[in-house]
């Protein structure tokens, strides 16, 4: 009788430390799960808290697209209008005095009326932007209506 006991209590220290080892890789494989469940609750509280967040910045991109598009037409509109106003009034524009030396200033408003070098001549629009920039610099031009 004592020899049938020994297999048996090594029999079940055997089962003891498979049921162990199987306990173990089921609370492993069910970390594992919960981990996963975990990220998926939180990709979606993520999508639902960007879905608002996005609806509205696509709400925002379509205002500005039609705030571009209303700014696009409005300066076309603006421009025809004085084009149209301006075509009759013209202004020739001399270069007289040098543009060396001068301040950066005024040789980038002689250069916006398209003027290169001395005693060039150029026929501008006669507007309020062409009229501030010959103004500034109206020592160095000569300038008359066309």
């Amino acid at each position: 009788m004592v020899e049938e006991k020994k297999p048996a209590k090594k029999a079940t220290k055997k089962t003891a430390v498979k049921k162990a080892a199987v306990k173990k890789t089921v609370a492993k494989k069910a970390a594992v799960k919960k981990a996963a469940v975990k990220k998926t609750a939180v990709k979606k509280t993520a999508v639902k808290k960007a879905a608002p967040v996005a609806k509205a910045a696509a709400l925002n991109e379509e205002k500005v697209v039609v705030k571009k598009a209303a700014v696009k037409k409005a300066a076309t509109k603006s421009a025809d209008a004085t084009v149209k106003k301006s075509s009759v009034n013209k202004l020739n524009v001399t270069l007289v005095r040098s543009k060396n030396g001068r301040l950066a200033s005024h040789k980038a408003c002689v250069a916006g009326l398209g003027l290169r070098r001395m005693h060039q001549t150029v026929q501008v629009i006669d507007t309020p932007e062409n009229r501030g920039m010959i103004y500034k610099v109206q020592y160095m031009l000569k300038f008359e209506e066309a």
